[in-house]
């Protein structure tokens, strides 16, 4: 069954991401792999502290993760698989797509505005690499039209 992987975090630009995925996926018979990254911190001398931190970190993406994702899956009727990653998030997604061969396609969303964010600017400029097609959904779009695109 085909996978649509997306990259999402608390933007616009990874709402509409998701949306868009969730549709398609439940349009062509496929599921949703949905990935959350957590920047690496920066390092603090006490281990203890630098353990909460990550933990903080860990499980805000975790709660972001589950609301971003409930109303929309919900809708499509397909039940995610959600995976948090902590570290450089280019390597982390390159990760991603080497350790699984079924995903169709990798989901970005770009800013409604400004510069593309940096894993927009990466991937689509090693788009002739990867192992899938890329799919850059941009921020702007209202439900109505994902829907219709999708």
């Amino acid at each position: 069954m085909p996978a649509y992987l997306v990259v999402i975090d608390e933007t616009e630009e990874g709402r509409a991401a998701l949306r868009y995925a969730a549709r398609r996926a439940a349009r062509t018979g496929g599921t949703v792999e949905i990935l959350a990254l957590i920047p690496p911190q920066d390092f603090v001398q006490w281990g203890a502290v630098q353990a909460a931190m990550e933990e903080e970190a860990r499980l805000r993406a975790e709660a972001m993760v589950l609301q971003a994702s409930g109303a929309i899956i919900e809708e499509a009727g397909i039940r995610p698989s959600i995976t948090v990653k902590q570290g450089d998030p280019v390597r982390e997604v390159t990760d991603v797509l080497r350790s699984h061969e079924d995903i169709a396609a990798l989901v970005l969303g770009a800013a409604a505005e400004g510069a593309p964010g940096p894993l927009v600017s990466h991937f689509a400029g090693s788009a002739g690499t990867l192992p899938c097609p890329l799919m850059i959904v941009p921020g702007n779009l209202s439900d109505e039209t994902l829907d219709r695109l999708t």
